[in-house]
Formats: structure tokens, sequence, C-alpha cells
């Protein structure tokens, strides 16, 4: 640990944070047009509401507004207080805002920038120490944000854009062809030289920056896989939307470390979006649809757990149960559900190490990806699962650990002057900790951190804490790693 007073180190503890330097540093610092996006002038994202904030349908509940105490231990950790030094752009402020709304205060296009600028990120769940539940109240926040706020035209049709595609594998599928000859027939190349790009709106030139190299082929996941020996589980396992378009390679891994484990695999082929993305953007319809669906085809496949290589998705999953509760098709169903679930590290410590693991004489930065850490307060499971490689070097991030990537699912894209400024932070952060490979437990910090460290000019390669396990059991090369 750094030579810190014992008094600064306990205020960081008792913040959720392991040291200081964990938490934000440089307080306010955004450039001048990542900070103009706070105020919501003239921006396409910013409407007009005449209504009353919140109707009768599941507001942010009165009892968790009030467990708030307002002591600010979540200051330091808040991505965008960090980036704004703005008290409304905090948790604190923000639930000041919900209580402004629940008493009547009705809702404008500011109060929305305040909620829409939040990450979500729950790093504030984390830090609080009287246990307020800031993931339950910004869900509900936004839902009723999307039910009751008019949207631009403009934002309106980005929205649907996002949300009418990355939650469908198929759509996204069909959208790879022409996006594989664009970065392999030199179109890419040559539009990124012309400077094209900088003269697209924001939002679309995120779109660009953060796009995944194609793979030339995919790699399917059969319907079951039979462990290696002895079966010690049966288990399901969760492919995704981007994760098995973009990292269908991750899921390969996946697969043959659970079997090589002792696990019979079964990937139920009519796996739909688990949802994630829509109830992060409080899409409330859309997405319990998709949860339904997640439940009645994991229940079809009989698995004694359901296993997850998405930080985001495995946190949405695990909180089945809150979501379907006034359902009473689905709400026991839910609970039982979402008790099943396990992230991919989480289940391989909870069953034990039964492969033999090769050497893989690597330096590696882990980085804790947000719905993982704070989402699932899984933080010991994928470094111990690291630990167990010999010849492995595990290293931290030095700096500012616990702050979001600025990633946070479709965030990078909505508000991509924010994202940028988060990711490059997290780019330099990253860096400093002078590895070989960075490893992480989410697609999109790994688009998003890939992305920040191309606009330095650095090559960084990355990979899935589950790939590093694949290639230690295999005994593949450490050049196998990374993209």
């Amino acid at each position: 640990m750094t030579d810190l007073p014992s008094h600064s180190r306990a205020a960081a503890q008792a913040g959720g944070a392991a040291e200081p330097s964990d938490l934000a540093q440089d307080v306010g610092a955004a450039g001048p047009a990542t900070a103009q996006a706070t105020v919501g002038a003239g921006r396409s994202e910013s409407g007009f509401s005449l209504l009353p904030a919140f109707d009768g349908h599941h507001p942010p509940d009165r009892e968790l507004i009030d467990d708030c105490v307002h002591c600010g231990f979540c200051l330091p950790t808040c991505p965008t207080y960090l980036l704004f030094g703005e008290e409304m752009d905090s948790p604190r402020g923000r639930i000041h805002l919900m209580t402004q709304a629940l008493e009547g205060e009705a809702m404008n296009s500011t109060m929305v920038r305040h909620f829409d600028l939040c990450l979500g990120c729950l790093a504030c769940v984390t830090a609080c120490p009287s246990g307020v539940q800031y993931e339950k109240l910004i869900e509900a926040t936004r839902q009723q944000v999307e039910r009751r706020h008019q949207r631009t035209r403009a934002d309106r049709l980005f929205r649907e854009l996002i949300y009418r595609l990355f939650p469908y594998p198929r759509r996204l599928r069909l959208m790879t062809l022409p996006l594989k000859l664009y970065q392999r027939a030199g179109v890419q190349r040559a539009v990124q030289r012309s400077g094209v790009l900088q003269r697209l709106p924001e939002r679309l030139r995120s779109m660009e920056e953060l796009m995944p190299p194609i793979p030339a082929r995919g790699n399917p996941v059969p319907a079951w896989t039979p462990a290696a020996g002895a079966q010690r589980a049966r288990v399901g396992v969760l492919l995704g939307c981007v994760q098995r378009t973009f990292f269908s390679h991750v899921n390969a891994a996946t697969v043959r470390v659970l079997a090589a484990e002792g696990c019979g695999v079964a990937a139920p082929p009519g796996q739909g979006c688990c949802g994630a993305l829509s109830l992060h953007a409080g899409r409330e319809a859309e997405g319990m649809a998709f949860a339904r669906g997640a439940i009645d085809s994991f229940e079809a496949a009989q698995v004694d757990a359901v296993i997850v290589n998405v930080a985001g998705c495995g946190s949405a999953m695990k909180e089945y149960g809150h979501l379907l509760r006034d359902d009473p098709q689905y709400a026991e169903r839910a609970r039982r559900f979402s008790a099943k679930v396990r992230d991919a590290s989480e289940f391989l410590q909870e069953i034990g190490p039964q492969a033999e693991r090769h050497p893989l004489p690597v330096t590696v930065v882990y980085h804790d990806a947000c719905h993982l850490q704070h989402g699932q307060g899984i933080t010991r499971q994928p470094r111990a699962t690291l630990q167990q490689i010999p010849e492995l070097t595990l290293r931290e991030v030095p700096r500012e650990r616990d702050i979001c990537c600025g990633s946070a699912g479709t965030y990078n894209l909505l508000e991509p002057e924010a994202g940028r400024e988060l990711g490059d932070r997290k780019a330099h952060n990253v860096l400093a900790a002078d590895a070989q490979l960075l490893v992480t437990a989410n697609p999109g910090c790994h688009l998003q951190i890939q992305a920040s460290l191309r606009r330095l000019g650095r090559n960084l390669p990355a990979a899935h804490v589950m790939e590093v396990v694949d290639a230690s059991i295999r005994g593949a090369s450490t050049e196998t790693l990374g993209s």
C-alpha cells in the first residue's frame, strides 16, 4: 500500500475503496466540450415537458429515498461529479431531484438532463454507508422519464436505432456483413484519414470509434456440450447479443472452461436478449418481455445454474425477481431464476478448480466492470480465478480504479463527450499499470478502453477472464490472447 495518512485511508475504505487513489481525482476537470454537456442547452437530447414529473406506476420509493442522509460519501465515487463538479450530477443531487419530483415538481428538460447524465455505474451503492439502494431509485426514475418526457425527434430516432438493433442478435449479424466490407476493403482507413468523421454528429462518430473488428467467422456454441469426465453440474450459458455477435470467441472459451471443470453446458438455441440494455435505459415493458423470454428458455433447459460472462447482463438477470414482482405468472419463477444466475468467475470459485492450469507467463492488469463490482458485489472471484494460473502476474489499475470507464451500456453512444473523457482517463490509468494484457469481464468495457487506447496511439491487447483461463487449461501461448 502507498504511504498515506491513516485517516485518509480510513475515509476511502469507509467509502468502499481500498485506497484513496481508487476514488475520483481532480474533481471538475472535464474539458470545455464535455462540461457543456451538463447544461443541456441546444443539445439534441434536450426536450420539453410540462407534465407532473412522476405517475403512479412505481415512482421512486420514498422509503428508499429517505435512507439517504446526504453524507456525501458518494461524491468521490461518481464519474459525473468527477467530470463536472456539479451537485445535481451526483447521486445525492439526483436523489434531491427525485424528492422534488415526488413533492409535485414538474419534469423538465434540465431535470431530465441530470438523470440522463447518470451512468448507472452504481459505485455510489458500494460507497454508501447508509445502504441506499440507488440502483432501484435510478431505474424507477428512468422508467418515469421514458413514459412522461417528450424527447426531441432526433433523440428519439437515435435511441430507437440503438434499441431496435443491439438487443437483437439476428439484426446484429446482418449488420456485420456491410461492416466487414467497410473494415476489410480499406474503406474504414480511407474514411478515417479523410477527416470525414470529424464532420459527423458526435453520436455517430462514437459508434464508428467503438466498432470492434468483425470476426471472419463466428464461434458457434453447441446446444449441448458434455462435461469432461464425471459431470459435477448441469449449467446453462447466456450467449448474449453483442457478445455472441462480436465476441463469440469469449462464449466458446467460457463453454470450454465449464466443460473442463466437469459441467455439462446447455446453450438454449431459442434464447434472446436478457433485457439489460432496455432496463438500463428505462424501457420497462421491453425489458420485462426480454426477461420473460430468458426465464422460459432456461427453465426448459432444466439447469442447476445460469452462467453469464457479461457483467451488465448478470446484474440485470439477478434482479428479475424485483422486475417481475407484479406479474402473477412470473413473479415466483423470476425469483427462482435469479437465484440460479452466476457470473462465470463467481461460479468457478464456488465449485473449485478441477482442470489443470498450465503456466501463462504474462503480466495482466484487471479492470473491474462496474456491474460486476458494484452491481453484483463481485471483486474477489475474478482475481482469485486469475491468480490460480501459474506464472501469471496480476496488477491493479493504480489510480481511479473504482471510477467507471464510461461505457455503461449505451452511455458512450448517447453521451459521447462524457463517455470519451472517462474512457481516456481510464486508458491512461490502465497504461500506468505497465502490464502486457488488459483483462476484464464485460464487452462494453473492452470496446471502450480499446477505443481510448487507439485515440492515445497506444496498443494494449485485451481479453476476457474466461479467455485467459481457457488458454491456461489448453496450454495455449499467451500470444493467442488479446485483440
